[in-house]
């Protein structure tokens, strides 16, 4: 993958908002607000994506920020669930979206059958896991959102944490723009721009209550369901 503007704006977007998450249990001390279930799936993601650690290199940067990835997001599931004081405020009451049964089971479906038929049902299980975490990836976060409407009123470093995330993902739909345009060999995926684009939207709720917070200098408060 060639490196442009967009896609190391979007890395580093998903960089920060790793450091942010992990400076926020950090200083305050508590996973208030915070989704294990989101972490715990996009370590899934990365596992099961980056299997090409282990069969391709294609630069230090390429391997090194995949490994930065499943390090770090394996230290913030460890943080949360085993790190005084820190575990004692996880709230798994909160946290109760059942991301095994309606996240990881359909897109193990559906990651299958899309591996079967673009490949006219020959099976590479590499292939088939790569394209599970692209369907796995473009949900994992509604853990998360779902937490945070619970609670309703956003922290500062949660809601920029979430925020960062965001624009990780947009920033590499402009990535994909960029590379068809000035890519003579370019090849299309659209599963990825459809998962891409399903992720960005699932954001779309956060971000406009999140630049409203900013623009009027006061809390980062979520509506309710009701409302």
């Amino acid at each position: 993958m060639s490196m442009n503007l967009f896609r190391l704006a979007g890395d580093m977007s998903h960089v920060f908002s790793i450091i942010i998450l992990l400076l926020r249990l950090r200083v305050v001390k508590n996973a208030s607000g915070i989704s294990v279930r989101t972490h715990e799936l996009f370590l899934l993601v990365f596992v099961t994506r980056y299997l090409d650690l282990f069969t391709t290199f294609y630069s230090w940067y390429n391997s090194c920020m995949k490994v930065l990835y499943i390090l770090t997001t394996a230290s913030v599931i460890h943080t949360i669930k085993f790190k005084e004081p820190i575990c004692s405020s996880y709230d798994k009451a909160q946290d109760s979206f059942l991301h095994w049964k309606f996240a990881v089971a359909p897109c193990v479906v559906a990651g299958l059958v899309t591996h079967l038929f673009q490949n006219s049902f020959s099976f590479d299980p590499i292939e088939m896991l790569w394209t599970f975490s692209i369907y796995l990836e473009s949900i994992a976060i509604l853990p998360q959102l779902i937490v945070l409407q619970r609670y309703r009123e956003v922290e500062n470093l949660t809601g920029n944490y979430v925020f960062f995330m965001g624009a990780y993902r947009f920033l590499y739909i402009l990535n994909w723009i960029y590379r068809s345009y000035h890519e003579p060999f370019y090849q299309h995926h659209f599963v990825v721009y459809f998962c891409g684009v399903l992720q960005t939207l699932l954001y779309v709720d956060f971000f406009y209550y999140y630049f409203k917070s900013k623009g009027k200098g006061g809390k980062f408060i979520l509506p309710t369901a009701a409302r």
